[in-house]
Formats: structure tokens, C-alpha cells, sequence
């Protein structure tokens, strides 16, 4: 299954300089990690962002955002987030802020 690539490239570029942020293939597509805690991802085409309960119930109301169901089962943590919803640097920027915001609250992994 593939994702899209320039997103992931996308994403990259948005994540600010000096986080250690790394990458792993998950869910058929590309997760990326800062201190061990997925934050965001490329599913297809779609942006994956982990946000927490209240951050991702307040972003449904959103346009082109829906629940992540992988699963066939919504998480109520995380989103999917259409190719309309991050048509700018600027939305893109906004949504991995808040995803990091949210994985910064994590105690870190080891």
C-alpha cells in the first residue's frame, strides 16, 4: 500500500528544526515519532495526527477531518485529516503544532 510522499516530504519540512523526530512504516503508510510517541502520519493520502480525546473531538468539527478507524473501530485520540485540509503550509504547520503539543505532554520513551 503506498502513501503519498510528497506529504511525508511535506511534513518534514514543517516539523521544527533541532526535534529529534524519527520515522517508522506503520498502518501501511509512515509514522513519525518525537520521544517515542507517534504524533502524525501519511495513510494513503491522508494526514494521520494524534491530538489526545479533547484536541481530537474538537478538530471533527472540522471540515475534511473524520475519525482514524484503521481499526474498524474509531480512536477517540486521533484523526484523519483529507488532502483539503492541508492544502497550505500554513494548515499543514497548524495541525503537526497541535499533534506535537499533544506528544509533548507524554512522559518520553525509552
Amino acid at each position: 500500500m503506498a502513501f503519498d510522499e510528497g506529504l511525508a516530504d511535506r511534513i518534514r519540512l514543517t516539523v521544527p528544526p533541532g526535534l529529534a523526530v524519527s520515522e517508522r512504516k506503520m498502518f501501511g503508510g509512515l509514522a513519525f515519532f518525537c520521544n517515542g510517541h507517534m504524533f502524525c502520519g501519511v495513510v494513503k493520502t491522508q494526514l494521520m495526527l494524534r491530538l489526545g480525546d479533547e484536541a481530537a473531538a474538537g478538530a471533527l468539527r472540522r471540515p475534511h477531518v473524520r475519525p482514524m478507524d484503521f481499526t474498524g473501530k474509531a480512536m477517540k485520540s486521533m484523526v484523519y485529516v483529507e488532502a483539503g485540509g492541508v492544502d497550505s503550509d500554513e494548515s499543514l504547520s497548524a495541525w503537526i503544532e497541535a499533534a506535537l503539543r499533544f506528544a509533548k505532554t507524554l512522559p518520553p520513551k525509552k
